[in-house]
């Protein structure tokens, strides 16, 4: 039983057709409004359901915004009374509010967020724990490459998109112990999204090509939590949170930071630490290890990748 939000259009009307294709209850969440958020209209989310319906699968349209506390609350209820649990849920819903630092309004900076970020919180915080619970379940939250490397013009997208991955770190930590699986999704697609955007150079890059990739992390089959998938024109990759070995000291100096900048700074060969199992521990001891041997050999100062 799955539900996704942002699934009356573009990709996620995609991951709704291809869950339901595999045997997938889906409860299609849109409230089908402009790009920037504004309007409601029932009628995306009802002509996915009709089409999902029509191939001999089973949906239901919910027109909740995920933007409330109480519309996500109203679309878990949708996926209970209607099919009796949730199992797989796959936040995709977003809108779109482009404007220059320098010149972003309060409120396009909040709108943004409401979607994206806070309406991940929304949906998870209440199928979190009736997955927990019933002792297995699938998240896909929804990244962008905007998040990872940032854009012009989109600070709100950008934040609201970094913090996601977050949000899907820690729901896959307290998962782990539960069958609770969360991993991030960071998919680019020619779509509505891509309007006012010159794409006629641009390679085949269909919904079609990054639903699949969704299915994976939604399914029982999928084998790892706290990652980010990237699929973009045919490309699928991993990509990762990754730090240089630093250099490690007893005691620092601000000349010290400059002196040993290049050292810092190389990331020749980057230490990557996973999510799951133990990434945040894993983080602290590898530094804490260094500190202990800094302070050991007194006659060498510097601990770890220094180069040059």
């Amino acid at each position: 039983m799955a539900v996704v939000t942002g699934a009356g259009r573009g990709l996620g009307r995609a991951y709704a057709q291809l869950l339901a294709s595999r045997g997938a209850k889906v409860v299609v969440n849109d409230v089908g409004g402009s790009l920037d958020g504004a309007g409601v209209d029932a009628g995306p989310a009802e002509q996915v359901v009709a089409e999902i319906t029509a191939a001999g699968g089973a949906a239901v349209a919910c027109g909740a915004s995920v933007a409330t506390r109480e519309g996500g609350e109203a679309i878990v209820a949708a996926a209970l009374e209607t099919f009796g649990r949730i199992d797989i849920l796959v936040h995709n819903a977003g809108n779109v509010r482009p404007g220059s630092l320098k010149d972003m309004s309060y409120q396009d900076f909040d709108a943004v967020l409401d979607v994206h970020l806070r309406g991940a919180f929304h949906v998870v915080r209440p199928a979190f724990p009736l997955m927990c619970e019933a002792g297995y379940g699938r998240i896909v939250l929804t990244s962008s490459i905007g998040g990872l490397y940032g854009n012009h013009n989109v600070a709100n997208y950008a934040a609201a998109k970094a913090g996601v991955i977050g949000l899907s770190n820690v729901a896959a930590l307290e998962g782990a112990a539960e069958g609770v699986r969360c991993n991030v999704i960071v998919p680019a697609a020619v779509t509505r999204m891509a309007e006012g955007i010159d794409t006629s150079a641009y390679p085949p890059m269909g919904a079609e090509l990054v639903a699949p990739v969704v299915g994976w992390l939604a399914h029982e089959s999928c084998s790892v939590s706290g990652e980010l998938f990237v699929a973009l024109a045919g490309r699928v990759a991993r990509a990762v949170i990754a730090e240089s070995p630093g250099v490690c000291r007893s005691s620092w100096t601000i000349e010290d930071v400059g002196n040993h900048l290049d050292a810092i700074r190389y990331v020749e060969a980057p230490l990557i630490f996973p999510v799951a199992p133990d990434g945040h521990h894993a983080h602290l001891r590898y530094s804490f290890e260094l500190a202990q041997r800094s302070h050991e050999r007194p006659g060498s100062n510097d601990q770890g990748a220094h180069h040059g």
